[in-house]
């Protein structure tokens, strides 16, 4: 996996070669592409404006040209053609020339019906026809255009010329030297393309601006190294065993990996959703958005335990790890029914050595007759706590784990018995999620009546059609009515945390479990004074006729008291 950090340099051959291309910064390309859109759009809209410009130019002279024709023609015109001939002394030229010596024009040339010259700036061009058809003016229509003629080129603009009775006794033609408005559009490039230069300075220097602020945010890397980069992780989010989220300033999913979309159940479409939408109101929530704070921190969501550490970023958002501890919770529980266990079976292997010690001087002093009692009393007190959890308990998994709470419960000076009520058959349809629910509040009520007086916890189980009914209540000390609802928190706990890890999962987990199958979990006061836990597990027992009542073996030990007592006569 190549370096987030550097980019390993080309031999100088490459560095030689490349330089000679196209650049392979971001920043490089970047201004490269900037200035050639900058220069690419001046020019074109420097052609843009240059090519209505030469346009408007030539319309106004030639509106121009037109107008002075249409003064010209108002003027006593028509009545001078009567005149007689045309003249360079008669009126007709007189007027014509003060005409176009005071508007500028290059000819003022006025014309009888049959197109012949009145005026002219030539003298020697009066009374000969005109060079350009005049048929369309002497129509009666006014004509604008550029032509060429006797004067070259011109912007021309032709009026009829009528009498005193409106009718068309001739026209009036004034043209405009064609090179002065020539003139006029190349006087105004100059003054256009300061503006174009301007312009393109301007943008040019905010290409520059803008590529440098992009080459700080890329580190000043190549196309091709960002997309390593990105590839690389891609790979990476998508490979760890980690669930990673991220999340913009608004709280919104900006990425999550396929880890994550496992621990919290969500699918790819989550990508730009309001978390607090996908997960609902909670602590997984509130951990990932950062209500929650703190490193490590704990949270149930669904039947997982997750660990949750949150790292903001410099754009405002963060990204936020999760690690799946639900099968460590789960061992280190494990672990410590283990040392439970361990500790009962240690002071039973002590207490049923001095049994043994006692058995063995009743058979030396002979007194076999108290030998047995005494043998029958020890065996019949353990197949008593096995048959009554049996006896109300049919599946067999459930069962072994109360028989196993009820020889801890008795090694703490706790009686654990089972209610007269209950009873279960053998028909769960999850036998090790009710394991999880009464493991937990089982240990619990042992943890919190162990050591106060008439210690015991009662166990009641039974079903209600295909709903399973648990209750659990204790002689402890109770739960205050402020806290019934913060005890089902994760991480809430008033104990110390073991060696393994963290305490204040059970009653989440409990909570989470029955909430799942459409059940409830919640705490009251119980009849000893204690705590009474409830909980409702609808749909946990299927609808077939159930098996045959579990029958336990029977319990290793003595020979059967009658037979002893028999062989000790």
């Amino acid at each position: 996996m190549s370096s987030t950090g550097s980019v390993p340099s080309a031999p100088p051959a490459a560095r030689r070669r490349r330089r000679l291309g196209w650049p392979r910064r971001v920043f490089s390309q970047v201004l490269l592409m900037q200035l050639a859109v900058a220069t690419g759009v001046t020019v074109l809209a420097t052609g843009f404006f240059l090519a209505p410009l030469s346009a408007q130019l030539d319309d106004q002279a030639m509106r121009r040209a037109l107008a002075i024709a249409e003064t010209m023609a108002s003027t006593r015109t028509a009545a001078d053609l009567a005149g007689g001939p045309p003249s360079a002394t008669g009126p007709v030229q007189g007027e014509a020339e003060r005409v176009r010596t005071a508007t500028g024009a290059e000819y003022v040339v006025v014309m009888d019906t049959r197109g012949v010259r009145w005026s002219h700036p030539d003298p020697a061009q009066l009374g000969r026809t005109v060079s350009t058809d005049p048929s369309e003016v002497l129509a009666g229509r006014e004509v604008m255009e550029i032509d060429s003629g006797t004067l070259g080129r011109s912007a021309r603009g032709k009026a009829p010329l009528l009498d005193a009775d409106g009718g068309i006794v001739g026209a009036v033609s004034v043209g405009i030297e064609y090179d002065s408005v020539r003139d006029r559009l190349l006087s105004a490039i100059p003054g256009l393309l300061a503006y174009a230069g301007g312009a393109l300075a301007a943008g040019a220097l905010a290409a520059y601006l803008i590529s440098r602020r992009i080459q700080r945010q890329t580190r000043d890397l190549a196309f091709s190294d960002i997309s390593a980069l990105l590839a690389e992780r891609e790979a990476m989010l998508h490979g760890i065993r980690e669930g990673v989220v991220a999340l913009d300033r608004k709280g919104s999913v900006r990425l999550l990996n396929d880890e994550a979309q496992r621990l919290l159940g969500l699918g790819p479409e989550a990508a730009g959703r309001p978390l607090d939408a996908l997960l609902g109101p909670g602590r997984t929530a509130d951990v990932l958005t950062g209500r929650a704070t703190g490193a490590d921190l704990v949270t149930v969501q669904g039947h997982r335990v997750l660990i949750a550490n949150r790292m903001p970023t410099d754009d405002g958002g963060a990204v936020a790890t999760l690690r799946d501890r639900t099968e460590l919770e789960r061992l280190g529980r494990e672990l410590d029914s283990t040392r439970g266990l361990i500790d009962a079976l240690r002071a039973q292997d002590h207490e049923h050595a001095n049994r043994l010690h006692t058995l063995l001087g009743l058979l030396e002093l002979e007194l076999y007759d108290e030998a047995a009692d005494f043998v029958t009393e020890v065996v019949g007190v353990h197949r008593a706590t096995a048959e009554q959890v049996t006896e109300k308990v049919h599946d067999p998994l459930l069962a072994a784990l109360l028989v196993g709470k009820a020889t801890v419960a008795a090694e703490r000076g706790v009686s654990l018995r089972i209610a007269p009520d209950s009873l279960l058959p053998d028909r769960l349809v999850d036998p090790r999620e009710l394991v999880t629910v009464v493991g937990n509040l089982v240990d619990n009520a042992l943890d919190a009546a162990a050591g106060t007086p008439d210690a015991r916890v009662e166990v009641a189980l039974r079903a209600d059609g295909r709903t399973v009914v648990l209750r659990v209540a204790d002689s402890g000390p109770g739960v205050p009515e402020d806290r019934r609802e913060l005890i089902f928190t994760e991480g809430w706990t008033t104990k110390e945390p073991p060696a393994h890890g963290r305490r204040g999962l059970g009653l989440a987990l409990v909570r989470r479990l029955a909430e799942r199958r459409g059940g409830t979990a919640r705490v009251t006061a119980g009849p000893a004074g204690g705590a009474e836990f409830g909980v409702v597990l609808p749909d946990a027992l299927t609808e077939h006729a159930p098996p045959a009542p579990y029958d336990p073996p029977a319990p290793r030990g003595p020979a059967d008291p009658t037979t002893a007592e028999e062989r000790s006569r």
